[in-house]
């Protein structure tokens, strides 16, 4: 019989390309199949809130609101302890992405504390506060803010929270951030309310749910209440988000006033305020961040917009501070909004110099104008004040000169509008 005929073998190149495709699309696979797996973990346990949610007001605060009396208001976006004068950060053009060290943190934590110590304020509202992140070696900082004061409330509202986010490298991990208010008034109602986002799944996942964190004090002899409203607006954005934020953010303060109810509205903006000279500090570097500019048309007449451009409020995160160099970006995303019945006396940019966040502090210091016991028929919207405290003599809106109310004038709102029995104290 004749031999059966050898197989050619194929070429040795061939053979190994072969194997080096092989093992190529088994990892191509693999690396799809674990991405699949996790974007479906992380949908399946994607923060969702309701709308609204009470939030619940635990310590000591029991000071009482009076018409006539002095009000301060701290706002502070701490950085998350992490974004001290040494740092910069990945989405601002840098390359940060966590902390370097518990110590770092705590010692951010720290100076942060003496200058909420030292302004002394009624009420602070804290931004970028972290509860159990990785980015911050899972230092419970709303705890650390809450044994501040013996003798205030604190209440917290969760906008970030995710089991795990897969970006940058290396990846920022597993997050739990949110607002603090500390507040030595004496608090009956606190929610959080749900802002909107134009992110869409899967971004959406691994993205920030922002909120307002409302708060509710009754004002002693009248049936008044002190509605104030900590935020944290949208960042890296196209300015769609921040415009429909900014849009509830009207709604919400709009409708409490019209109830008759005092506003403070406080925090970080991500943009400047009507009242704020952006020529003070000139865009720059608008490739990875854009503040945007608060609607004030949005607001009814006689609104104020509280903020202190003498100093900046934030600085761009693509390097570290450094004041000597002309290409710093500085800007100005902090500051107040106060409704027209509340006479803003003065108002401070606390220049900190960067130190321990990547923004500095504003103090606020008010006055609720009005006639104790004051109250008219339900549903009317002749507010307190309204007349001539909401803008100064330029017309900005910004209260008081920024520093000085005096121009605002003495306007006294005996005949103010009473709070239906329906909208006292409660949620909306």
């Amino acid at each position: 019989m004749r031999e059966a005929k050898k197989k050619k073998k194929a070429p040795l190149g061939w053979r190994i390309t072969k194997r080096i495709i092989g093992v190529l699309l088994i990892l191509i696979f693999a690396g799809v199949a674990a991405v699949g797996a996790l974007l479906g973990f992380l949908t399946l346990r994607e923060y969702n809130p309701a709308d609204t949610l009470e939030v619940e007001v635990d310590g000591e605060g029991t000071k009482t609101a009076r018409i006539g009396e002095p009000v301060t208001v701290l706002t502070f976006n701490t950085g998350y302890g992490g974004l001290d004068a040494d740092q910069d950060f990945f989405m601002d053009g840098g390359s940060g992405v966590n902390a370097q060290s518990e110590e770092q943190v705590m010692g951010n934590l720290e100076g942060i504390a003496g200058i909420i110590r030292e302004a002394n304020a009624d009420v602070v509202f804290l931004q970028e506060v972290d509860m159990d992140s990785d980015r911050t070696k899972n230092i419970n900082e709303a705890e650390f803010y809450y044994s501040l004061m013996d003798d205030d409330n604190h209440a917290y509202a969760t906008n970030y929270r995710c089991d795990f986010i897969p970006y940058p490298l290396p990846p920022l991990g597993k997050m739990e951030s949110g607002v603090v208010t500390l507040n030595r008034f004496g608090v009956t109602f606190a929610e959080r309310i749900a802002l909107p986002t134009t992110y869409k799944w899967p971004v959406r996942v691994a993205q920030l749910k922002r909120c307002l964190l409302l708060e509710r004090v009754p004002i002693e002899g009248t049936d008044r209440e002190l509605v104030l409203v900590n935020l944290h607006l949208e960042a890296y954005d196209d300015g769609d988000a921040k415009i429909a934020q900014t849009q509830l953010l009207a709604n919400v303060l709009n409708s409490e006033y019209e109830k008759g109810n005092y506003c403070i509205a406080g925090g970080d903006f991500n943009q400047s305020l009507p009242s704020v000279d952006t020529s003070l500090y000139p865009v720059i570097n608008d490739e990875n961040f854009k503040a945007g500019m608060v609607d004030g048309s949005l607001f009814g007449e006689g609104w104020n917009f509280p903020a202190d451009d003498s100093v900046p409020t934030a600085r761009l995160l693509n390097q570290p501070y450094d004041p000597s160099d002309a290409a710093t970006q500085y800007y100005m995303l902090d500051g107040f909004i106060t409704s027209p019945n509340v006479r803003v006396e003065s108002v401070t940019t606390l220049d900190e110099g960067f130190t321990y966040s990547d923004h500095n502090p504003m103090l606020l210091q008010v006055t609720l104008l009005g006639t104790a016991g004051s109250g008219s028929d339900e549903g009317s919207t002749d507010h307190a004040g309204a007349d001539e405290s909401g803008t100064d003599e330029s017309g900005d809106g910004s209260g008081a000169d920024a520093k000085n109310s005096e121009a605002a004038g003495d306007a006294d709102a005996g005949d103010d509008s009473s709070a239906s029995d329906e909208t006292k104290g409660g949620s909306q």
